[in-house]
């Protein structure tokens, strides 16, 4: 289709046009781009397609600043201007609450944009590869590539799809220069990278994490139990970096990726490092959970310990409290918190947090949320005056809200990372809560991805 004009952005961060009837979906444009778009599948109403050739650049475009932009996937929208990509965060919480809670709600406070876009990551994950994936502008050139090794991120919707990646703007350059090392050792030294489909080969993934505190974390994941290249490596690594305060290996031998049934090898340093909020100090150990952007997250808990209005004599329930940070930061103005999650090894990282800031008035449980969490649990632990939540993406399973609305809190604080699976959940609440207040909160910035905070108050 030629001369298309991109109007809008749409869901999961791709631009949106109209032709005729057909609503076109379409990654990469801007508003007020033109361009000639070429089809990639069609359906009764609707469209995807691609921009072959842009014919007009729209007045907002800004240059991307990574030469990976189009091709990763992570950052689809560097090429739009901050403040238009906060609009479009505010615009997609506000639809939300419309078209899905379809509740009463207030104005919504404006979105609470990210004080830095660049390096705000504090965790990032590559995958080794030996079949680097091969972008269009690579296969077109007619180049040849005997040497395909790779060290980055998988392509969207690929398993077994790497592209190789030079430098990354989202994380502190120590990150790329620690990649780049273990890369050119493991060439160097005949390491074998990874064959994804074949299941084999010792270079398989890499974590790095960078607090703000300035504590390193390595994890380095190898394919094979070989003792002697894991020391060359690993003892290469730490004479490269004596900045990493926490250098650790993992031997996996499994058809998957996950680490979180494998135990991680201590080779150098603490087996945490820590971050630091307001004068609270989080432990973060190779398989702890922390919110990616620390300032962000700070942030974020300091809009939900707001909208819980404690005043010290509140029983509040945490639920989906992961490592206890939102426990623990909100505690010293609570009662008592209790704070429930699924994963045992989160839970006894937040026992750990509890313990080493000295709050003792936290308590912890581990389990699966709509098992824990019954009108036992509630008779037991006693009824919340405040209740705040966190789910996972997918939101709230629909026993627990059942049980939420059976325990009849005073205030639920909702924090979410997916404003639609929020907006279902606050209908579903609607029986007994109204909604008083909604804040956005951008912790990833040239994403489409937004956070959001919400207050409901029990009817009278």
């Amino acid at each position: 289709m030629e001369n298309v004009e991109i109007t809008d952005v749409a869901a999961e961060g791709n631009a949106l046009a109209r032709v005729d009837d057909m609503v076109v979906f379409i990654p990469f444009g801007a508003p007020g781009d033109v361009a000639d778009v070429k089809l990639d599948r069609k359906k009764k109403n609707y469209a995807e397609g691609h921009i072959e050739k842009l014919v007009a650049a729209s007045a907002m475009r800004e240059e991307p600043r990574c030469s990976h932009f189009t091709v990763c996937g992570g950052c689809r929208w560097q090429h739009l201007p901050y403040e238009f990509q906060l609009k479009c965060k505010q615009k997609q919480v506000q639809d939300a609450l419309q078209r899905i809670a379809k509740v009463p709600f207030p104005e919504l406070s404006p979105i609470l944009g990210s004080e830095t876009i660049w390096q705000y990551r504090n965790k990032m994950e590559y995958t080794f590869s030996s079949k680097m994936w091969l972008t269009f502008d690579q296969l077109r050139s007619g180049e040849e590539f005997p040497d395909r090794r790779a060290a980055g991120f998988h392509i969207p919707g690929g398993f077994d799809k790497v592209l190789d990646i030079d430098k990354c703007y989202l994380q502190h350059d120590l990150g790329n220069r620690i990649r780049l090392f273990i890369k050119d050792f493991g060439k160097r030294n005949d390491l074998e990278f990874y064959d994804i489909r074949a299941n084999h080969g010792f270079l398989r993934t890499l974590m790095i994490r960078i607090a703000d505190t300035g504590e390193v974390m390595v994890v380095m994941s190898v394919g094979e139990d070989d003792k002697a290249r894991i020391e060359s490596l690993m003892s290469a690594i730490a004479a490269e970096f004596p900045e990493i305060t926490s250098l650790f290996y993992v031997v996996n031998t499994k058809l998957n990726d996950s680490m979180n049934d494998l135990e991680p090898v201590l080779y150098k340093g603490k087996p945490y490092i820590e971050e630091d909020m307001e004068g609270l100090r989080f432990r973060i150990g190779p398989k702890s959970f922390y919110q990616t952007n620390s300032r962000q997250a700070y942030r974020l808990y300091s809009v939900a310990r707001d909208f819980a209005g404690l005043t010290g004599d509140e029983l509040v329930y945490d639920l989906y409290t992961g490592t206890g940070t939102i426990a623990c930061f909100i505690a010293r103005n609570a009662r008592k918190v209790v704070g429930i999650e699924y994963v045992p090894e989160a839970i006894e990282d937040a026992k750990v947090n509890a313990s080493a800031n000295g709050l003792d008035n936290t308590d912890f449980y581990a389990g699966d949320m709509k098992d824990v969490l019954n009108a036992a649990f509630i008779e037991e632990h006693g009824r919340p005056d405040v209740m705040i939540v966190d789910p996972p993406r997918a939101g709230m399973h629909d026993d627990v809200v059942k049980v939420i609305l059976a325990a009849e809190p005073e205030k639920i604080v909702y924090v979410s990372c997916n404003p639609a699976t929020q907006a279902r959940d606050v209908a579903l609440l609607h029986e007994k809560y109204d909604l008083k207040a909604v804040q956005p909160v951008d912790m990833f910035p040239h994403t489409q991805h937004v956070e959001n905070v919400i207050l409901l108050e029990k009817r009278v």
